[in-house]
This record gives C-alpha cells, sequence and structure tokens, in this order.
C-alpha cells in the first residue's frame, strides 16, 4: 500500500503543478478532478493511469485524433431524476443527450482503434454503450430543444387550435390598428406589447375614443395602451389554450423523466467518465508544455534519473527566457545514499526538491520531464523534511520541529522508502546535532532505505566516504568567481566555501583571518582540500567540454568524409560498369569483324549464320531474362552513367583548354628576351639547361656539355644571361 502524507506533497510544492493541470482541463468538473490529483495507492491503478496519458500525448502523431470530450455538467438534472415527482425541462433534457452522444463517440472511436489506444480502450469497456436515452428523449424533444406536436394527441390538438386563435386574434388586431391609425388616434409607433400581448399605442388625448381594456401607459403618460376590444375575447381564448397546453407538456416530460430515473447511475458513469477523460487529455497536455516522457518503471529498486528538469523551474525560466540546467543522478542497491554539500545558494535545494516532485508526479499518473532512457522505482512512502520547518501553532522551535519530523521518518523508513532532508542536522549545536544526525543516518543506511541529504556537517560528509553504500555530491562551482554552475557532480564532497564566500562578499580579510585562528587547523586544512579539488574539478569540467565539443566536430568531419568517399566509391563503381560494358562491346565488335572477314574470304554463309547464331546464344545465355520496364530502367542508367562520364570529360577538357589560354596568355604576357651568344637557356617544358654557342636564321645551336643540338630559338626558354668576360 502506498502511502505519501500531505506534508511531503506540500514540501515538494505539488499543489502548483495541481494547479498548471487543472487550467488545461475543459471543464468544472475536470478541473475539480484535477487539483484532487494524488498519488495512487495501488502499482496496478498507476500503470494504467501513466499508460493512459502515454497513449493520449501519443494521439497528436496519430491521424486518429482522440474525439472531443467536452460536456455541460449533469450534477443537477442527476440531483432531480434522484427526487420523485419532479421533472426535467427540455433544455436539461438536451444536455443528457448531449453527453450520451460524445460518450458513445468516445466509446466506439476507441473500440476501433483499440490496437493504439489498449488502455484507454480497457477504460472505455467498462462504460455501457447504450442509445436509449436518446432515442427516449428525441422521441418528444426536437432538435431545437422544444417539445414536439407530436408528442401526445392532445398536445397537437390543443398547438392547432392555438394557431388558429392566434392568427384570429392577428387579423382582428390589425384590423383595429388600421382602423384608429386612419382616425389619427394612434401615436407614431402605432402598437406595441404589454405582458406578451399586442396593445394600441393611443394618444392620451384620444383614449376615451378607442374601446378597450387599458394595459398601462407611457412614462411621460402621452401614451395609453389599450388592448382593442374585439380582440380581447381571443385573447382570453388564447391564454386558456396555453394553460391547458403548459400542463400538457408538464404532464408529458414528468412521463418521460420517469422513464429516464432508471439510467441515473449510467449517467453519473457517463459523467465521471468524460471528467476522467478531460484529467487525462489535461495531464497530456501539461506533459507537452514541459517536454515530458515516460519513463522505465522497473520493479528493483533503482532511481536513475537523467536530464531531469524541475518543472516548475523550467516553466519560470522558459517565460523569462532563462535556460535552466538538468541534472543527473542516480540511486541503486549500491548507492542508497547520497549526501550533498557545498555553499549555500548553489542549488543543492533545488536538486532535492526536483527528484521528489518527478518522484510524486509519476506516482500520480503523470509523465515527467527527464530524458526517456531514465529508469524508476515506485516506493511506498516517500519523506521529506525540507525548507524552515517552524511550528508557531505548536510553539515548537525549528529544531524541535525537525526533532519530531525524525521520529516520523525512524517509525516509517524502510527498503520502500525514499526521504528528502535539506541541511540535515541543523538548528542545535554543530557538535552535538551534527553527532545526532550521524546516527540517524547511519539507522536509514541499516534499514536499506534510499534517500538524498544535503549538509554542511563535515562528520556527515567522511561518513557518507566510509559507508560503501553511500556516497558524497557536491553542487559544481566556478573556480574563480565562486559562483554556482548548479550542475550536480557526484563522487565527491563539496566545501563550503565560508572563508571564499565572505571574502568576496566584501569582508575584511584581517576579520576572515582571525575567524580561521579560532578554528581548528586540521578542519581548516580538510575543508582547503576539498575547496582546492573543487576547483580542480571546476577546470576539469571545463577541459571535458572543449574536448567534447572538438571531439562533436571531428564526428561531423568523419561523416562528411564518409559521405563523400560513399559518393566516390558509387561513381567508382559506375565506371567500372561502363568499362566492362564498353570491354564487352569492343569483343563482340572483334568476334563479328573475324566473321565478317573470314566470309569475305570463303562467302559460306550457312556457316557465317550459325557463328553468328552461336555467338548471340552465348550472349543471351549470360543475359537475366528482363520485362520491357526492367530494360527500359536498365538502359536509363547506363545512358545516365555514359551522360555523366562525358559530362566529367567535356569539364576536364574545358579545365586543360582553360589552363592553357591562362598559360599562353601568361607567356605572351612576359616580354620576350632577345637571346645572345653563351646565354644560358632550355626548352620549354624542359628542365635541362644548356649554353648557346651559335645563332643563325632563327636558330640556335645549344651545348648541353655531353652533347650539342640545333633548336629553334622559339623553342627555348631564357635562364640566365651570359657573364661578362673580364
Amino acid at each position: 500500500m502506498i502511502r505519501i502524507s500531505k506534508k511531503t506533497l506540500d514540501d515538494l510544492e505539488f499543489d502548483v503543478v495541481l494547479n498548471h493541470i487543472a487550467e488545461h482541463c475543459n471543464t468544472d468538473l475536470g478541473k475539480s478532478k484535477a487539483l484532487d490529483i494524488s498519488p495512487f495507492n495501488t502499482k496496478e491503478q498507476l500503470h494504467i493511469a501513466l499508460q493512459e496519458v502515454f497513449e493520449y500525448k501519443s494521439s497528436y502523431l496519430h491521424d486518429a485524433t482522440i474525439p472531443n470530450h467536452g460536456f455541460d455538467s449533469i450534477t443537477k438534472e442527476i440531483q432531480l431524476l434522484n427526487i420523485d415527482n419532479t421533472f426535467l425541462e427540455a433544455s436539461n433534457l438536451k444536455k443528457l443527450i448531449s453527453i450520451s452522444l460524445t460518450t458513445n463517440e468516445l466509446l466506439v472511436f476507441f473500440r476501433k482503434n483499440k490496437d493504439i489506444y489498449p488502455f484507454l480502450n480497457q477504460t472505455a469497456s467498462n462504460v455501457p454503450y447504450t442509445k436509449e436515452i436518446i432515442h427516449l428523449i428525441e422521441a418528444v424533444i426536437d432538435k431545437f430543444g422544444e417539445v414536439k406536436d407530436n408528442a401526445s394527441s392532445l398536445l397537437q390538438r390543443l398547438r392547432k387550435d392555438i394557431n388558429r386563435v392566434q392568427s384570429q386574434l392577428n387579423g382582428s388586431f390589425g384590423k383595429d390598428l388600421t382602423r384608429y391609425n386612419s382616425l389619427g388616434y394612434l401615436d407614431e409607433i402605432r402598437e406595441s406589447v404589454v405582458d406578451n400581448r399586442r396593445v394600441l399605442a393611443v394618444s392620451a388625448m384620444h383614449r376615451r375614443k378607442v374601446k378597450g381594456s387599458i394595459m398601462g401607459s407611457s412614462k411621460t403618460g402621452s401614451i395609453v395602451y389599450i388592448e382593442p376590444e374585439a380582440t380581447l375575447q381571443f385573447s382570453r381564448e388564447l391564454t386558456n389554450l396555453q394553460y391547458e397546453e403548459r400542463e400538457e407538456i408538464v404532464k408529458i416530460l414528468k412521463e418521460l423523466t420517469n422513464k429516464l430515473r432508471p439510467f441515473v447511475e449510467l449517467l453519473e458513469q457517463y459523467q465521471e467518465y468524460l471528467s476522467h477523460i478531460d484529467v487525462v487529455a489535461a495531464k497530456s497536455k501539461y506533459a507537452k508544455q514541459i517536454n515530458a516522457v515516460l519513463p522505465k518503471i522497473t520493479k528493483e529498486r533503482e532511481l536513475s534519473l537523467k536530464d531531469a528538469y524541475h518543472p516548475l523551474l523550467y516553466l519560470n525560466n522558459k517565460k523569462k527566457g532563462k535556460k535552466t540546467l538538468p541534472q543527473t543522478i542516480a540511486l541503486d542497491e549500491n548507492n542508497q545514499i547520497i549526501v550533498i554539500s557545498g555553499p549555500n545558494a548553489g542549488g543543492k535545494s533545488i536538486t532535492l526538491k526536483t527528484i521528489g516532485l518527478l518522484q510524486v508526479m509519476l506516482q500520480s499518473g503523470m509523465l515527467i520531464s527527464v530524458h526517456e532512457y531514465s529508469r524508476m522505482c515506485v516506493f511506498d512512502t516517500i519523506l521529506t523534511d525540507i525548507g524552515d520547518n517552524q511550528s508557531i501553532e505548536n510553539h515548537l522551535s525549528t529544531y524541535s520541529y525537525r526533532l519530531k519530523n525524525m521520529n516520523q521518518f525512524l517509525r516509517k523508513c524502510n527498503d520502500r522508502t525514499l526521504f528528502l532532508i535539506d541541511e540535515f542536522g541543523t538548528g542545535s549545536d554543530p557538535e552535538l546535532g551534527g553527532a545526532l544526525a550521524e546516527t540517524f543516518l547511519e539507522v536509514f543506511y541499516e534499514r536499506k532505505s534510499f534517500g538524498i541529504i544535503t549538509t554542511h556537517y563535515a562528520n556527515l560528509k567522511m561518513l557518507a566516504n566510509e559507508l560503501p553504500n553511500m556516497s558524497n555530491a557536491n553542487m559544481l562551482f566556478d573556480a574563480k568567481t565562486l559562483e554556482p554552475l548548479f550542475k550536480l557532480y557526484l563522487g565527491e564532497a563539496g566545501s563550503s566555501f565560508t572563508f571564499e564566500v565572505a571574502q568576496k562578499n566584501g569582508i575584511p580579510y584581517s576579520l576572515i583571518n582571525k575567524a580561521k585562528k579560532k578554528v581548528q587547523r586540521g578542519k581548516i586544512r580538510f575543508d582547503k582540500s576539498i575547496a582546492n579539488l573543487q576547483k580542480e574539478r571546476s577546470k576539469l569540467q571545463k577541459t571535458n567540454a572543449v574536448l567534447k565539443t572538438k571531439e562533436q566536430k571531428a564526428e561531423i568531419e568523419k561523416e562528411r568524409l564518409d559521405k563523400i568517399n560513399e559518393r566516390v566509391q558509387s561513381k567508382l563503381e559506375s565506371y567500372q560498369e561502363l568499362y566492362d560494358s564498353n570491354q564487352r562491346m569492343i569483343y563482340l565488335g572483334q568476334k563479328i569483324d573475324d566473321l565478317s572477314e573470314k566470309y569475305f574470304n570463303n562467302k559460306k554463309k550457312k556457316e557465317l549464320i550459325n557463328e553468328f547464331i552461336k555467338i548471340v546464344e552465348v550472349e543471351n545465355s549470360k543475359r537475366k531474362k528482363q520485362t520491357f520496364k526492367q530494360r527500359k530502367v536498365e538502359k536509363a542508367k547506363e545512358q545516365k552513367v555514359v551522360k555523366e562520364v562525358q559530362e566529367k570529360v567535356k569539364v576536364i577538357r574545358e579545365k586543360k583548354i582553360e589552363e592553357k589560354k591562362k598559360e599562353e596568355k601568361i607567356q605572351k604576357s612576359i616580354p620576350k628576351v632577345s637571346l645572345k651568344v653563351g646565354d644560358r637557356v632550355r626548352m620549354i617544358d624542359g628542365k635541362s639547361i644548356g649554353t648557346i654557342d651559335t645563332l643563325e636564321k632563327g636558330k640556335a645551336v645549344v651545348n648541353y656539355g655531353i652533347f650539342t643540338t640545333n633548336v629553334a630559338i622559339d623553342q627555348l626558354e631564357f635562364v640566365e644571361r651570359a657573364k661578362p668576360k673580364k
């Protein structure tokens, strides 16, 4: 049996989450239900609730969208149905039709899409489907919410008489209106309505000239409203008929209400079901708002939260345009208690509240803002001691209240408990309070409870370091500025940075130094060592972040190169296929050429045909049987490859031509040097350098030392001028 106290829910600000969910409800009953959400008592109920919200949230991705489930409350109608000799008016009956239609539509939808929404269908299958309520009401009430004429033979006759008398009354009134208006007895407005009766608007001075019953006058008294004498008889008859009509309608509605009384429980079930779906929808909308998911629920004792966000902090920062940093933390059989230390305002309490609130939300059937690979179990008890708990009502100090709270913890803690304690042991003498806190922690540890505490006490940090299934953690701080990074680091205790923070806040160094002398040296050295370790950790975190960035860039570059390699490989394969195809065509061409030459020499047609058929059969045996469409696709592929190769060759040629043109342009731009005997030269595009021995008629004899050669002067390139003889 799962039990989570109201105090725990209050400590974790669970009511604020419920208010957010209630805002997403469409109905008043849904809002009321949302505000009453609490953790489920059994794991079976919790499992169904979580799956329902998960399925509803997933519906936004499906084509089969869940139909509208809004409805008007029928609480008043149900109350009337439970009282004998009462009846429902037509407007009330329309509400019953509406809620029946909405429920039936949902029941049919979930039955039709049970593969997509198995759990929502399971809940819907517990609600009976019937059209009897709709048929009973629609037999009497029309689509405008009025009782039908044929609801009874008497009502039909009465309404015919009412229409006849109404027509006679209008005709008679019209005649009197025309006559008295022509005589000039009426005001400009001519007529009006008093007590649902048409009356003549007679000028006060002519009121005695118009026969009839005076029904009233205007505020100024200038107009007197008179019902003509001729229409009085019709008015009385009409009133009597309307009274009889109302009596018959009441009789019909009473009969119908009596027929609907057996369906009271079903109507209550309809309203309960639709308000339940409204809450499920609100939970899924809230989950979408905070990017929530359904983590893996395990049977083993395990709490592994990856990238966990405090939902209220996330939404608040989102409004302000600020970034919220997630936390990653894990509790299991080998690490059942975590002791978080470090200076104040570093985010210790927020970390504590994040874990507690997410656990309570999950156990109340809500999706939570964590990474989908997170793993969580269900705790029977969640105990919290967070914030200033001074009890004014019971005249208890903070420490007395906390001791009373610890007594509750000691009575309830077991291996299915999660406890969260902020500033554990504070409120009393540090030495004595710390010793008592250490004893409590040992008891929780022995009972195998899971828990997270925050503290400044060194003895609790030491205990976490000594016990195998307990660990230290700290909130990271910037080593230079001592500004909090709001990031939890597991495996290492945190320094309180007491003197460093004091110095940063302008406390004179002389006072800080004096305070240091008052404290035991060992404690200062211990705290300083922790502080140094945290500073080193901060540096390592930054280095690690830089390395991760570089690793990500390297991974992106690797992916880019892999893609290029794939494209090159694909091109090479295409070229290979083209080469193989061309080689085969050359081979076939060679064979046909040999046959042509043989036929040219012997003129034997039969032999030629036989040889040709053999070649064709050999080639066909290599071919796969293909449809016309496949052949067309293959041909298109081949043409594409050929086209690509041709374009590639064309590009290469154009590039070479362009390069040659550039080179020629450069050569032209270089002024020609007139060559002389003794100049050192070389051939254009050559490497060997020789000396000109003689020049004659556009030609030069170039001496390379071992040999001489006769070369045209325009084929030579100047290297170095001959040195003048001394």
